[in-house]
């Protein structure tokens, strides 16, 4: 049940955050083990002009950038498959984008099962509901 977050330093485009939010759903569906119908993509686009890399604008550069943050459940994915999820969004964005800055990022966030639920309910709850 992963919820992503995406913010582009890019023009505004119905095509490309729909691009965005198809290689994410699959991404963490085939590379972090997630429920396809529960996966939450929010891209969002920010002006070039007000997004800096190294001081200055985007829009001053030859290449746009992104910020992906994706929050999981603790201990629901290995290292390697962080790693992989990370390495293959940058890839992907870079084939939907064009250039990108390098200081382009990934953020796979960790959050605690009871901190956390779709429909009501825990990611805790739905680990122990079957237990009892």
């Amino acid at each position: 049940m992963p919820y992503l977050n995406v913010r582009i330093a890019a023009p505004k485009s119905t095509e490309t955050a729909q691009k965005v939010a198809q290689l994410l759903t699959n991404l963490a569906t085939d590379t972090l083990g997630k429920a396809h119908d529960v996966v939450a993509v929010d891209v969002q686009f920010a002006d070039q002009p007000h997004w800096f890399v190294g001081g200055q604008a985007i829009a001053n550069q030859d290449a746009v950038t992104f910020y992906i943050e994706i929050k999981v459940t603790t201990g629901t994915n290995t290292r390697d498959e962080k790693a992989q999820f990370i390495e293959k969004a940058f890839t992907g964005m870079q084939a939907i984008l064009g250039p990108v800055a390098p200081a382009s990022y990934v953020v796979v966030k960790n959050v605690d099962a009871d901190d956390w639920g779709f429909s009501g309910k825990t990611q805790a709850y739905r680990y122990i509901a079957p237990q009892i």
